[in-house]
C-alpha cells in the first residue's frame, strides 16, 4: 500500500468505483505524463451527496463537505487510470465549479474542500494552481464540479 493510501485509510475514506460517464467523454486522458479528468460531481455510490445552489440551499460548510467528496471521487478516478496514487507527482492545476445563488461570492472557501483534501492525501504533492468560478447551473443540479491536471511519474 503506497503513502497516498495510507492517508486516505488513516483519514477513513474508501474509495468508490468509477461511475459510467454519463455522456461521450472518458473519467480521465492521458497526453505524456500530465492526465487530464474530466469534471466529476459529489456522487457516493451514484447518488449525488447534495444538490442546489451555494448560498442558498447549502451552506459554505455543506459546500466544503461537497467539494471534499468531489476531491475524493476524482483520486478514485486517478487511481482506476493510473493504478496506484503514488504515481501522481503533482496536482498542478484545479478548475472548479460553484452551482451559486445570486449574489454568492465565496466559492474560494467552498472549493477549499477539495483542495485541503488532495494536501491531507498527497502532502506537498498536492499543492495546486486553482480556479474557483461561479456558475448559474451545474450537470443533475449538483453543487460542485471539479477537474484536475496532473503530472505523473513514468509507468
Amino acid at each position: 500500500m503506497g503513502q497516498a493510501e495510507q492517508a486516505l485509510e488513516r483519514l477513513g475514506i474508501k474509495l468508490g468505483e468509477v461511475p459510467t460517464p454519463v455522456a461521450s467523454y472518458v473519467p480521465a486522458k492521458q497526453v505524456g505524463n500530465v492526465v487530464y479528468t474530466s469534471g466529476n460531481d459529489c456522487r457516493i455510490d451514484g447518488v449525488l451527496m447534495a444538490t442546489g445552489k451555494v448560498g442558498k440551499d447549502l451552506t459554505v460548510e455543506e459546500g466544503y463537505a461537497v467539494a471534499r467528496q468531489v476531491a475524493i471521487n476524482l483520486l478514485a478516478v486517478l487511481k482506476a487510470h493510473l493504478g496506484e496514487l503514488d504515481r501522481i507527482k503533482q496536482v498542478v492545476k484545479m478548475l472548479a465549479f460553484v452551482n451559486s445563488a445570486d449574489g454568492f461570492t465565496h466559492q474560494p472557501f467552498v472549493i477549499n474542500g477539495a483542495s485541503d483534501l488532495l494536501v491531507e492525501v498527497l502532502g506537498e504533492k498536492g499543492r495546486h494552481a486553482r480556479s474557483a468560478i461561479s456558475a448559474n447551473e451545474l450537470p443533475f443540479d449538483t453543487p460542485v464540479e471539479i477537474e484536475l491536471i496532473v503530472e505523473v511519474e513514468e509507468a
